[in-house]
């Protein structure tokens, strides 16, 4: 049976379409969340954003989910949202039960962080939020010596975040903030949604007599790369918040092979170099038949890869482009 995906901040877990899990605990590192939305958000939501932003704050006007989507991601989003209804069935259904049960399950197990309650890690959660226009969801703390972030993607009536103490104590204060704005991008984008109905479509596919078995696993092999290609889309968000491509890549080293004793002796340039050498060791006929075979199932792309990944697209026009757009609300601010 298709659940809704969690999406973490995991890169390399491998998954089956099918075995997808609401349980917290099942996505280790940095994965891909999802967040549930029983309603759409109203247009007078984002104006409430924008009227109790701090003074100091900053924000990109007018952000669109599709601003930042990876192409994979924004192609097959707009196959699905052609479908007329599919979002707000999607989140009618999925949402009502799925929230509750995680809902519970932070309430129970968690500590809800507020302006009362750890408030310099709920300052981070505000911040990015108001820098990607989005409404700040529910963040948890959770005691786990795995170091993770999740969301339920599919924004709704009690959207959330949930991060691991591990990762709390693993990171600096910037490179958390990214891990926030990354789960956000997750929530903005609707992931958890066109993800599970992509998921269904695979799991039908399967039912099919004759050709089916056959368009099945082309459909598990592109809803693979559509997982993989979401990471890529939050982590342009978690970029867009922390102005900062080695802020984002150290996240991901840490997270590939780092621990809190020997954090000051990362390097991330030898970690792109690093990247440099894995894409020249695989491009040969022999060596991309084995990185695809090692990661045509991966939920995650592999740290390496996100990291090259993020370092190409801060030198693009397109996130050129995006930054001015937040430079000109600093200045309507200051005004």
């Amino acid at each position: 049976m298709a659940t809704v995906p969690l999406h973490t901040f995991n890169f390399s877990e491998k998954l089956s379409p099918i075995s997808f899990s609401l349980n917290s605990t099942s996505n280790p590192l940095f994965s891909f969340s999802g967040s549930i939305k029983l309603k759409p958000l109203k247009s007078n939501r984002r104006n409430k954003i924008l009227v109790c932003r701090a003074a100091s704050s900053v924000g990109i006007r007018d952000l669109d989910a599709d601003d930042i989507r990876h192409p994979l991601d924004r192609q097959n989003t707009l196959i699905l949202r052609a479908i007329p209804g599919l979002n707000e069935i999607g989140k009618a259904l999925l949402g009502t039960v799925a929230e509750q049960v995680m809902l519970l399950e932070n309430i129970g197990t968690s500590v809800l962080v507020s302006g009362n309650q750890l408030p310099e890690l709920h300052q981070l959660m505000v911040e990015a939020a108001s820098i990607l226009n989005i409404e700040a969801p529910d963040l948890y703390l959770r005691q786990s010596p795995v170091p993770n972030a999740y969301t339920l993607a599919i924004s709704g009536k009690k959207p959330f975040v949930v991060v691991h103490t591990s990762l709390v104590e693993l990171l600096s204060r910037k490179e958390l903030q990214a891990v926030l704005a990354h789960e956000l991008g997750h929530l903005k984008c609707d992931h958890g949604v066109w993800l599970t109905f992509a998921n269904i479509l695979t799991l039908g596919a399967y039912s099919v007599p004759g050709l089916g078995s056959l368009i099945a696993q082309r459909l598990e092999e592109q809803l693979f790369r559509w997982l993989r290609a979401a990471e890529l889309t939050c982590d342009r968000a978690a970029l867009l918040v922390a102005r900062d491509p080695k802020v984002v890549i150290s996240v991901l080293m840490k997270l590939a092979g780092g621990c809190p004793s020997m954090a000051d002796q990362l390097n991330v340039d030898a970690f792109l170099d690093q990247a440099r050498s894995y894409e020249k060791a695989s491009s040969s006929p022999v060596g991309w038949y084995i990185r695809n075979a090692q990661t045509r199932q991966l939920s995650h792309p592999l740290p390496v890869l996100r990291a090259r990944e993020i370092d190409e697209w801060s030198r693009s026009q397109e996130y050129q482009s995006l930054l001015k757009r937040v430079k000109r609300v600093n200045a309507v601010q200051k005004v």
